[in-house]
């Protein structure tokens, strides 16, 4: 496989990496970003290393040539990340609590502090943290190097793990604890959630990777804190609903700024001029009780004109900014009763992109903030106003500019189970799709499903995915199930979904194993003439199509091509895409409600996308 660079991995700066404030839904004044390089070493066997194998730039996988590694991690392999933390102890003395935060690590870890366990965590997409006050106050922790844990990262027993015994020489004012991360990657030998991932890649999946690909980083808070802001905004009421969760029940205060548009493509954070705007709500309450604003300005959220009004919280010493919109994703009846998807209750056919997020040089990371932006603001450009988030969780980055820029996002939880026979989720499921044949997902052996773990697994990080996500104005979708990849009792996880979260829409089975539930007719469309035929309950979408092929030579990363329909020049290409579009545009007065047309950019032998891998080459647009 050829190597490719963004224009962002060209010119990146090792020690300024993805320097942006990484949860804008819970944001503080300051904070410590550990991006940068680390030590690390890989080992058969789960047992500290006696010396590192050299430098890593965290967060790149190990298997992303950005990472200065380049290595796959094999499942019987353990990835270990060494650093030092360069600490304040007048604010560890003073009482402050230090919180260390992952964006996401893949797949299993565990986090020490001078060799002591501070927290372990399993699953390769959400968020984890710890309060590491305690552990950076006590003297370093030596155990001998030979030291082994009797389980593995993802095991449930306490398992030692050796740190060097030099003593600590930095000035007084300073502490520098040590931070190790030992980190196991079954990928697609087991049942955890995966996406794309698999280690023979090829076609519609991708290279595994693994590891720490989401920024690290600390922040000081006072002894009670901010844990939490939720905000139920009511465009109908003309209020918002908003709890603030800590471990105490301080008082706290509540003020609402005027809602403003924040569309600047250079934008990264939330700045002072944000923070300037005209308070129009306030409130006092305690922290853990619902406070009810009234909104005496109303700017609802749309693509054109994205308003968010933005939060400012202060509990005891603590203060945070948070942000949300007015808006409302519902399904309403046209006038011949055929159900449309609404914006603010307005009938808004959502003209959607397939999105992987995958990159040539990070793989799962980004290389910049800028590049998220990049492909936001193409898409629109281009006339889309949604994109499908396809198995797999960004950055809270990303959905920050979605929220800001007016792009709609359906989100797909990211599928899991053990090895899937294509023979029946691929090519039978597409005939039997074709022909009509509704097929019950009970048959847990043939959908890859039998580990009752990987069940609650599954529904323990779909709830975890609501909680993360669902303070993201951008998010009108959640989809639970693709193409029969792990699904199982669809009917049970809509209801669970749907507790989860009733504001949003919910797509059970995007694809074929449609079981007649949740909120879409979801229709995947790439050989076959389209037909379809409106339902007086469920929107009809067309959740995948096109998938046109052309490989562009110095931008592809493969010799093998792979797609759906292959094309040897842009004028072809485009034809053919324009062509399909216009086809689309004729089936909406019979009742289609959206499209997602796949994909956004080429993923290796997948080169089926508007732009080449390296974001270069526009394909589609016209010359």
């Amino acid at each position: 496989m050829e190597q490719l660079y963004t224009r962002w991995g060209r010119s990146l700066d090792p020690e300024h990496v993805l320097p942006e404030y990484p949860r804008p839904l819970l944001q503080r004044q300051s904070y410590i970003n550990l991006n940068g390089y680390w030590e690390y070493a890989v080992t058969g066997k789960f047992r500290r290393p006696r010396s590192f194998d050299g430098r890593i730039l965290v967060p790149f996988s190990p298997e992303s040539i950005l990472s200065g590694v380049g290595r796959q991690l094999q499942p019987d392999e353990y990835l270990w990340y060494r650093t030092m933390l360069s600490l304040q102890a007048d604010k560890l003395q003073a009482g402050f609590r230090l919180l260390l935060h992952f964006g996401a690590v893949d797949q299993a870890c565990r986090v020490y502090i001078n060799g002591r366990e501070v927290t372990r965590h399993t699953g390769g997409y959400l968020p984890f943290s710890a309060d590491i006050t305690e552990y950076c106050r006590k003297p370093l922790h030596t155990l001998p190097n030979n030291s082994v844990g009797s389980r593995e990262p993802d095991g449930s027993k306490h398992c030692p793990v050796a740190v060097p015994s030099s003593k600590n020489s930095s000035p007084e004012h300073t502490v520098c604890p040590e931070l190790l991360l030992a980190v196991r990657d079954l990928s697609d030998t087991s049942y955890h959630a995966r996406g794309k991932q698999k280690l023979r890649r090829g076609g519609m999946f991708y290279t595994a990777q693994s590891g720490i690909w989401q920024t690290v980083w600390m922040e000081y808070v006072p002894e009670h804190y901010v844990e939490e802001v939720l905000t139920a905004p009511d465009l109908k009421h003309r209020t918002v609903q908003i709890t603030v969760r800590s471990s105490t029940d301080l008082p706290v205060t509540v003020q609402v700024k005027r809602p403003a548009l924040y569309q600047d493509e250079k934008e990264t954070t939330i700045n002072a001029q944000k923070a300037a705007q005209e308070i129009i709500a306030g409130a006092d309450g305690r922290a853990n009780q619902a406070i009810t604003l009234s909104l005496p300005v109303i700017r609802p959220w749309t693509c054109d004109t994205p308003y968010l009004y933005y939060v400012t919280v202060t509990m005891g010493e603590d203060t945070v900014e948070s942000y949300f919109a007015l808006r409302d994703f519902t399904l309403i009846p046209d006038q011949n009763g055929i159900p449309r998807i609404c914006l603010n209750g307005q009938e808004q056919f959502q003209n959607g992109v397939l999105d992987q997020g995958y990159w040539p040089d990070g793989l799962y990371t980004a290389p910049a903030d800028a590049a998220y932006i990049f492909d936001i603001t193409e898409m629109k450009k281009m006339g889309f106003t949604m994109l499908r988030k396809h198995i797999k969780i960004e950055p809270q980055r990303w959905y920050y500019h979605c929220d800001r820029l007016g792009m709609i996002v359906w989100q797909d939880m990211v599928n899991g189970g053990s090895s899937y026979k294509h023979w029946f989720v691929t090519y039978a499921a597409t005939l039997f799709s074709r022909k009509k044949l509704w097929i019950p997902d009970n048959c847990l052996q043939l959908l890859s499903r039998v580990h009752r773990e990987g069940r609650m697994e599954f529904i323990r990080e779909m709830k975890a995915t609501i909680r993360l996500l669902k303070g993201h104005p951008s998010i009108a979708m959640w989809v639970l199930f693709n193409e029969g990849w792990g699904q199982f009792h669809a009917g049970r996880i809509t209801q669970i979904a749907r507790k989860c979260d009733p504001s949003r829409l919910i797509d059970q089975a995007s694809g074929w194993f449609d079981q007649n539930g949740g909120d879409l007719q979801s229709i995947h469309h790439y050989f076959f003439q389209m037909k379809f035929a409106p339902e007086s309950r469920r929107a009809t979408v067309l959740s995948e199509f096109g998938g046109y092929s052309m490989r562009v030579p110095g931008h592809s990363a493969c010799d093998r091509l792979y797609g759906y329909g292959i094309f040897k020049d842009t004028a072809g290409l485009r034809k053919a895409f324009r062509e399909r579009m216009r086809k689309v545009q004729e089936q909406i007065p019979q009742g289609m409600c959206a499209s997602v047309y796949t994909q956004l950019s080429d993923v290796e032998e997948e080169v089926n996308g508007i732009f080449t891998y390296d974001r270069e080459i526009n394909k589609i647009a016209q010359s």
